[in-house]
């Protein structure tokens, strides 16, 4: 079980805190080994939120009890205390994960572990990263990062991106869409990531829409692009137009995506030989599965089901 800590601040910021609490503390006895949570707070006194709103979290001295560290938030022009950049650190150091959203980039980057790595926060506060952080390489056409156990979200909504993409990480395409539901949100939004999580329709017009719909439930039937748009009503080029305005990827792209979501589905939960899952996908062969898991997700469809699979 991964022991969680949530950190609070003066002026903590409620929504992101909002997120961490919904994602890692809400109870989900239907997952044995779900997150053990506590929202914490480095001293004793309760600490003032947006709105003027007082918050009494548990007080600690140190992490060492936890094994991942959430930071929802992180004012700009307060300077954190060494001993909770020691704890950061040392809470990494022994394989912990620290993650932060949005402004909590700003702690992050203090602790001194995102040196010469790649990270991102939100666009508000990109110059000012930028410039107080030199040695870290800043990226702006992403919601989240998350490697080498760090992770950042580019803003407050993304914070649920990001720790879509931790549970699924830790728990499971299966744990993830099921919490993903549970939030009435996709478990994944398109965003220069490359992810073990799904894809997103867009709502537009009903019959795009609509469309959208029918050819999820019909890959296997040697889907083509013109095909869709004739069910859409559409002209192939104004179904392309709109498909790229509506998704900011093309028709073909997000076909190859949704074969892989199926593809993945199958692989956690069937013990299906690598070429029937191909076929069932939707996919030519499993020589073009393979292509395009090495292409979208970096890795194959044996090795994410050994990661993965949850077959019984």
């Amino acid at each position: 079980m991964t022991r969680v800590a949530i950190l609070i601040y003066p002026d903590t910021a409620l929504f992101e805190l909002g997120c961490a609490v919904e994602l890692f503390a809400l109870p989900r006895p239907e997952y044995p080994d779900w997150y053990e949570t506590d929202v914490v707070c480095f001293g004793e006194q309760a600490v003032r939120a947006t709105g003027n709103i007082m918050l009494q979290a548990k007080p600690v001295a140190s992490l060492t009890d936890y094994d991942m560290l959430v930071i929802p938030g992180w004012p700009l022009h307060m300077q954190p205390a060494p001993d909770l950049i020691d704890e950061i650190q040392a809470l990494h150091g022994r394989g912990g994960t620290v993650v932060s959203f949005c402004s909590g980039a700003f702690l992050l980057a203090a602790s001194g572990l995102l040196d010469g790595q790649s990270a991102t926060t939100h666009w508000r506060y990109a110059d000012v990263f930028r410039d107080q952080y030199p040695d870290i390489h800043y990226v702006d056409d992403v919601l989240y990062l998350f490697h080498n156990r760090l992770g950042c979200a580019a803003g407050s909504s993304a914070a649920l991106d990001l720790g879509m993409a931790i549970i699924r990480q830790q728990h499971g395409y299966r744990v993830a869409n099921q919490v993903a539901r549970r939030l009435v949100m996709a478990a994944h939004r398109s965003g220069g990531q490359s992810q073990f999580v799904e894809a997103p329709v867009a709502r537009t017009s009903n019959h795009f829409a609509d469309t959208l719909d029918w050819a999820i439930s019909n890959l296997t039937t040697g889907l083509t692009i013109d095909a869709l748009a004739k069910r859409a009503n559409m002209s192939r080029r104004n179904f392309d137009r709109k498909f790229r305005a509506s998704m900011n990827i093309s028709a073909n792209e997000w076909l190859v995506l949704q074969k892989l979501e199926l593809a993945k589905q199958l692989l956690e939960s069937t013990q299906l030989p690598i070429e029937r899952v191909a076929s069932r996908a939707g996919f030519e062969n499993a020589i073009t599965m393979r292509h395009h898991f090495r292409k979208h997700l970096q890795s194959s469809p044996s090795r994410f089901r050994t990661q993965f699979g949850r077959a019984q």
